[in-house]
């Protein structure tokens, strides 16, 4: 009999113990009640508690993903799209998450999917589909600031997709297809003309230089030329000025320099031209001739007259 007590007592004391020991782990927190009055918050680490006064309920406190379902959205262009989206949050305050809202998942997820519409009812479907950051930004602040008195912080939203009807985006699958097309033809045009307008600029540095070069070429034939006659003007000065000397140093007289005029006047008389011009002079110096040759008459006649004399 009293072995089958003290098997009783056994029994209650491991019962009690179960219901007055409890291990919190390090991302959880206990929140103690002592019948159904808030007490304290239990922290990591093993509690004890009263058993049947009172309960602990662990809250996990580490961040979670809560799954939104996809759902239909009206664009503000009427545009019916489906979406669906990730919620991120974390609990800040266990007390609150445990009192303050029943279902939490449910009510986030309630909560997301009516402010899914209300964002994305103000945009058109192009501004929705290239806005999912500003759609995420929008949402997150707004279910952060819900859910702030739930205990909760919501870190982050994120949108899976946004799914038109079909025929949208066939019509968007042509219309992107066109703008391609429409961008490789500019690019190709664009090409052409770049490769025409570096071709002429080409052609015209080309002739420039080609310029340059012809008239540096006729600038060095030009000094060139110029040079030379310089040389031959001096030579024919120099020369000049030296028969000019040595014909005043020789004192020529003037029957010299009449026979060196009629032999210029022959080697000219010997030429293919039908027209000879004489200088102003000639008619003096002709006339000088003139009397040499009288003086020549008369000195032969004075040498006849005496030979007949003797």
């Amino acid at each position: 009999m009293m072995t089958a007590v003290w098997i009783v007592l056994g029994l209650l004391a491991v019962i009690l113990l179960s219901q007055a020991i409890f291990v919190v782990r390090q991302y959880e927190r206990g929140v103690v009640a002592t019948l159904g009055r808030y007490a304290y918050t239990a922290d990591p680490g093993l509690t004890f508690i009263m058993p049947f006064v009172q309960t602990i309920e662990k809250v996990d406190v580490r961040e979670t993903v809560l799954d939104v379902n996809p759902q239909e959205v009206i664009t503000e262009d009427n545009v019916v799209v489906t979406v669906d989206a990730v919620i991120y949050y974390e609990v800040t305050d266990p007390f609150r998450r445990v009192y303050n809202v029943t279902d939490f998942r449910l009510a986030a997820t309630k909560l997301a999917q009516t402010n899914l519409r209300n964002v994305i009812g103000d945009l058109e479907l192009d501004e929705t589909l290239t806005s999912r950051e500003t759609i995420n930004a929008q949402l997150r602040t707004i279910l952060d600031d819900a859910t702030d008195k739930w205990g909760v912080r919501v870190t982050r939203v994120e949108l899976q997709r946004i799914d038109p009807p079909r025929d949208i985006t066939e019509a968007m699958s042509r219309q992107m297809k066109a703008e391609r097309n429409k961008r490789a033809a500019i690019l190709e045009a664009e090409g052409i003309r770049e490769s025409a307008i570096l071709q002429a600029e080409g052609q015209r540095q080309s002739a420039i230089l080609e310029a340059e070069g012809q008239a540096q070429a006729i600038r060095e034939v030009a000094d060139a030329e110029k040079f030379r006659e310089i040389a031959v003007a001096e030579g024919q000065a120099k020369a000049i000025v030296n028969v000019y000397g040595a014909i005043h140093e020789g004192d020529p007289t003037h029957d010299l320099l009449a026979i060196k005029y009629l032999e210029t006047l022959q080697r000219m008389a010997n030429g293919k031209a039908t027209k000879i011009f004489l200088p102003i002079e000639a008619s003096g110096v002709l006339s000088g001739i003139a009397a040499m040759g009288d003086a020549f008459e008369e000195g032969r006649m004075t040498a006849t007259e005496g030979g007949f004399e003797e």
